[in-house]
């Protein structure tokens, strides 16, 4: 039970709690106060966004407190659930569909056993190799060439977007082997995910109240540069102030916390961008308040990968 053994897990998790309470209050009082139809529909997605945080908090937490497997299969399913979205937006041929029985039923579920059992060199070569070849192979068995590159292309990156990257983020508590952070890893799990998404509440609330300059207004009109800026110093702020939860300084706590911002930015707007491809607003209604699986994977997809290999050769882990 990492809770019960690591007394600053327990602090993250009832930090948490405690900023989830905060932002009850705060939008049970704003809701009531809400006199303007559109203050009370700004104020119902607010609520149900906090709504929402709560049931993720819970199921997050309650993987982690049964240890690997529960957060490997947390994670599987999000993957999983995450492809799905990704595939639905993405309109495929009955010459596909075998492709994807392999792609959902045999790499995916392959891939997430043996992060389980820890084999880090096919963990991370799996997908971007063996699977990315199969994927063309077994399309082109099918003997419908018709947009081939492009239908091959989209199952390609939504394998590679939705499980490969994803699954780094059960990766920093299974694979990553600190020295001197031995069985602490459920920490630095818990403060990444944090990071990653308290830079996405700081961004939006900053984007808010200040958001003025838009930095892709054709992709995302929402991302303004005061809501990246001020989001991200606060962002950056916030993982330095709990670098007593991970194996850096406070000095590589505020630049891991950078990547983690800027990244995660990265991720948001490019899916944005396939989004407005698709000409949707999000990837599905399963989360309410924010979207589907992937309006919520989005930042984490992109800063998961990088954030493992970069403390993985920082630490020498």
């Amino acid at each position: 039970m990492p809770f019960r053994n690591d007394p600053a897990l327990l602090y993250l998790l009832g930090g948490t709690l405690g900023l989830l309470v905060i932002a009850s209050l705060i939008g049970f009082v704003l809701a009531r106060r809400a006199r303007t139809e559109s203050a009370k529909a700004t104020m119902t997605n607010l609520n149900a966004r906090t709504n929402a945080w709560w049931m993720m908090v819970a199921v997050f937490a309650g993987a982690l407190a049964l240890g690997n497997i529960g957060t490997t299969i947390l994670f599987g399913l999000c993957s999983f659930m995450a492809l799905r979205e990704f595939i639905t937006l993405s309109p495929t041929k009955p010459g596909d569909h075998r492709t994807l029985f392999w792609v959902f039923f045999i790499i995916t579920p392959l891939h997430y056993w043996f992060l389980a059992s820890q084999w880090y060199g096919m963990f991370v070569i799996l997908i971007p190799v063996y699977a990315f070849l199969l994927v063309p192979l077994r399309t082109a068995m099918a003997g419908d060439c018709e947009r081939f590159l492009e239908r091959t292309a989209k199952i390609q990156w939504g394998l590679m977007v939705c499980v490969y990257c994803i699954s780094y983020t059960p990766a920093i508590l299974l694979l990553l082997k600190i020295p001197g952070y031995e069985g602490q890893n459920a920490k630095l799990l818990f403060w990444f995910v944090a990071v990653v998404e308290l830079s996405d509440v700081m961004q939006y609330v900053w984007g808010k109240t200040c958001g003025k300059h838009k930095v892709a207004p054709t992709v995302s009109p929402g991302k303004t540069w005061e809501g990246l800026l001020g989001g991200g110093a606060t962002t950056v702020g916030l993982g330095t102030a709990l670098w007593w939860a991970t194996p850096f300084s406070p000095l590589q706590a505020a630049g891991m916390s950078a990547i983690i911002v800027f990244m995660g930015f990265a991720g948001g707007l490019v899916m944005s961008a396939i989004k407005r491809d698709r000409g949707v607003k999000d990837w599905g209604t399963a989360i309410g308040g924010h979207g589907g699986f992937m309006d919520r994977m989005d930042s984490l997809s992109f800063a998961a990968p990088v954030f493992f290999h970069v403390v993985r050769y920082s630490l020498n882990a």
